[in-house]
């Protein structure tokens, strides 16, 4: 099959307001199904979560090495195209294979099994009391920009051990990558410099943090693979946690089997999350794949060099699946799955649980104003544009100092 005009587009403004469309039109074409993922870049896309799960968990057959893109290399992808900031290759474990894959994925964990989950907690809801106590006094909010999209960068910061001064530069760049626009690849730029500098802070001055344990990792990680690795793992740990963390929140306010219960506490907060991962799952379209040889996927062919994302949205909404899947059943493809499944859930449900408690404690009156926003624009994630909020103004009180990376390690 031949790429064409009339292929579903997973990019604009109307994919942006309802990618529902898109979806049922690649769900018609078949389990995997030709799609237009930015302005002349052209991809399959697997709706079908049989189909996602066989290829996922099949190495062997499919390739994360992004090298193998037969169209990039051919010069026929316009090398400005956004969608290059994050399927370029970069020598880190998103994009690795076989024993590297294990030797970079294998550091990272180690270093993710040295955060001290409850300090962790902590951290969040000092971030996130921090946060509040800006906008209590208001009585009105927009959630997504002065919550949701900032407070996973404060926490990460800290992990990483990050100087304030390089914070703000790191969220801008982080949301550049993301919404896969223009900026993208400037942005990818800018993203790599602040961890450039980072790392070469920690090599002089090294913490109990995640940069410093991978630079002494007894992997033997070079500056190159350190700034690799933390790039992977602060774009793919802040920007989807923000998006899950919004679309928890618009969940409880706006479903009737939440709303009005929002004080039921920690249960019902952890089922809306759990239920937002199989009904708006915060990466959209990602999970890159390339066949090493040509094959059939659910005898669909796949030709090799092709890329191959996982539609982690259209497969939580499968049409096939039972019904009333729900937060009590988690095979759901948020997380990917097989070898690359994200390393960090713990992490990042404790970032996203900690985050809404907070928010819910202190302003336990928000209701929304007006209907749900649009997503944001771009194929790779699901994330409400904005999040407009009304509560009771409260006087602000005096923020908590938030922790420092010296508090976020255990005993490991």
């Amino acid at each position: 099959m031949t790429p064409h005009a009339s292929l579903p587009r997973l990019f604009g403004d109307a994919f942006a307001t309802d990618p529902e469309p898109a979806y049922r039109a690649l769900r018609t074409a078949g389990p995997v199904a030709w799609a237009e993922i930015a302005p002349g870049v052209y991809a399959l896309v697997v709706t079908d979560h049989r189909a996602a799960v066989d290829l996922l968990t099949d190495p062997d057959t499919y390739s994360k090495d992004s090298r193998r893109w037969a169209a990039l290399t051919a010069g026929q992808v316009p090398p400005d195209s956004p969608v290059l900031a994050l399927m370029a290759h970069r020598p880190n474990l998103l994009y690795a294979d076989g024993p590297e894959h294990r030797r970079l994925r294998g550091a990272l964990e180690d270093c993710l099994a040295r955060i001290d989950t409850h300090r962790l907690r902590e951290i969040t809801r000092v971030h996130a009391g921090n946060l509040i106590e800006h906008l209590a006094p208001a009585g009105h909010a927009e959630l997504m920009a002065q919550f949701a999209d900032v407070l996973p960068l404060l926490v990460f910061a800290d992990l990483l051990g990050c100087p304030p001064s390089l914070a703000a530069r790191m969220v801008d760049a982080c949301h550049g990558i993301i919404n896969a626009d223009l900026g993208a690849q400037r942005a990818a730029a800018d993203f790599a410099a602040c961890l450039g500098e980072l790392v070469h802070l920690k090599k002089t001055s090294p913490g109990p943090d995640l940069s410093s344990w991978l630079l002494d990792h007894p992997h033997g990680l070079n500056d190159t693979e350190v700034v690799d690795q933390l790039f992977c793992t602060v774009g793919a740990g802040t920007i989807p946690t923000a998006a899950w963390i919004a679309s928890g929140l618009e969940l409880l306010l706006h479903d009737h089997t939440y709303a009005g219960n929002l004080t039921a506490g920690s249960v019902t907060v952890r089922r809306a999350l759990e239920q937002v991962l199989w009904t708006r799952s915060p990466m959209a379209n990602f999970s890159v794949h390339f066949a090493r040889h040509d094959t059939h996927l659910h005898r669909v062919p796949v030709p090799a060099g092709v890329p191959v994302l996982i539609s982690h949205a259209a497969t939580g909404t499968d049409p096939a699946l039972p019904t009333g899947l729900g937060h009590d059943n988690r095979s759901h493809l948020a997380w990917s799955a097989g070898p690359h499944r994200c390393p960090a859930t713990s992490q990042a449900g404790a970032i996203a649980q900690a985050a809404l408690e907070t928010l819910l404690d202190r302003l336990w009156d928000l209701r929304p104003t007006g209907a749900p926003a649009p997503n944001r624009p771009g194929p790779f994630h699901q994330c409400p544009a904005a999040l407009h909020v009304a509560f009771r103004p409260r006087q602000a009180d005096n923020a908590a100092p938030a922790h420092s990376a010296t508090r976020i390690g255990g005993t490991a």
